[in-house]
């Protein structure tokens, strides 16, 4: 019997395959970024207050990687593509309705279901990568491509919604993500055909309990959540740093958190031959090393200055920096003892890195001021200690 990963039905070229893929894996993180310029106008547009508006952030963040755990499952049980059509339907419908409410409760909870949406739609995709591509040599090429992309949509998201707030206001931002996911979803209905292998029926569940007992998955996964909650938490701090306090408008605030998104993508052009000098760890411990760099920059000119672009967007590329160098190797070492139970590694990898960075970033920005550069440099700060500890625990053992 053929192989169902061999079957004609995904004999695609690779330009074919990313355009049919592609656009579920940027929409996911497009929904965050594509909101920024309009998030310090929110609270009075909702009639709530600027920690709500936090929630539909920070709640987003978490569902993303919450969802993945059920959906990965759900996916191995009935398949990939009614997983991912049923997600890309729902995340379009919630941003139709985000579009026309006013209502703070109902806001949140629309940004909630649209998360899932975003979860379902991401986790069928990458399933279906694996599925496909797991032997093949594209794999390389398709996930490189995916993390250029989404290097991009931070640099291109807030530019895009602030011209759309600009011309056609606010709602117009959720209105275009809805018609972008429609049309991902009417390109995916004649073309995206089922890969689920058979062997997959089965059940994960014992697969969870080693995976969390792995000394090296929890390490890897912490300095992944510091990696990626050091952007989190400058996404959710600079609308008010940049707009509120600098005063930059809606325009020049996403040209301005563009250069860390570019920061990150010339950095990565240069990652692959320092990770082969350094290694899995040795550029995990340089990634950390730079976060903490860049803490030390936000914390000296939130103590001896003004806040500005070169004491609040400057350091940020330093921590972009590390980001890159940091997020190029941590995949690798979280998940390189799990072949045989891949799907799940990567669904707790992602979970949990949501989990990290939704709850301690949110705090962080809470607790230490969402419109100065605390929470940014105390979030570096405590993760990267704590990354850098579980890598000499790691040595030593």
């Amino acid at each position: 019997m053929p192989n169902r990963n061999s079957l004609p039905s995904w004999s695609y070229s690779l330009p074919a395959a990313l355009l049919l893929m592609a656009p579920f894996d940027i929409l996911a993180s497009l929904a965050m970024d594509i909101y920024l310029p309009v998030v310090p106008a929110m609270p009075a547009i909702l009639g709530t207050t600027p920690e709500v508006v936090q929630l539909t952030l920070s709640l987003y963040m978490i569902v993303l990687g919450l969802g993945q755990v059920v959906f990965g499952p759900v996916s191995d049980r009935i398949g990939r593509r009614p997983v991912l059509i049923s997600g890309a339907l729902l995340f379009a419908a919630t941003s139709f309705l985000l579009a026309v409410t006013s209502s703070a409760p109902l806001f949140v909870a629309l940004r909630v279901i649209q998360a899932l949406g975003a979860s379902a739609a991401l986790v069928a995709t990458f399933a279906t990568v694996r599925d496909v591509y797991a032997e093949r040599p594209e794999s390389v090429v398709i996930y490189g491509l995916f993390s250029a992309m989404l290097a991009c949509v931070p640099a291109l998201g807030p530019i895009a919604g602030a011209l759309i707030a600009h011309g056609l206001g606010w709602r117009a931002i959720f209105v275009a993500l809805g018609v972008l996911a429609l049309a991902a979803m009417l390109n995916a209905l004649p073309r995206w055909h089922e890969t689920r292998p058979e062997a997959t029926v089965r059940s994960s569940r014992p697969a969870f309990r080693s995976i969390l007992k792995s000394p090296s998955f929890r390490v890897y996964t912490l300095g992944f959540s510091a990696a990626m909650g050091a952007f989190f938490v400058f996404f959710s701090t600079a609308p008010r740093v940049l707009i509120d306090r600098v005063g930059f408008s809606q325009l020049g605030f996403s040209l301005t958190f563009a250069t860390a998104a570019v920061a990150m993508i010339v950095t990565t052009r240069f990652a692959r031959l320092f990770v082969a000098r350094w290694g899995i760890a040795g550029s995990l411990a340089r990634g950390m090393a730079m976060l903490l760099i860049g803490a030390m920059l936000l914390a000296l000119g939130q103590l001896f200055a003004a806040p500005s672009f070169l004491t609040f967007v400057v350091p940020m590329w330093v921590i972009s920096a590390g980001i890159v160098f940091a997020g190029a190797v941590t995949a690798n070492g979280a998940l390189r003892d799990f072949g045989d139970a891949a799907g799940t590694a990567v669904a707790l990898y992602f979970c949990l890195q949501s989990l990290i960075v939704g709850v301690v970033g949110t705090l962080a920005v809470v607790m230490l001021g969402g419109d100065t550069a605390w929470p940014l440099a105390a979030y570096c700060t405590a993760m990267a200690l704590v990354t850098l500890a579980g890598l000499g625990w790691l040595k030593a053992r």
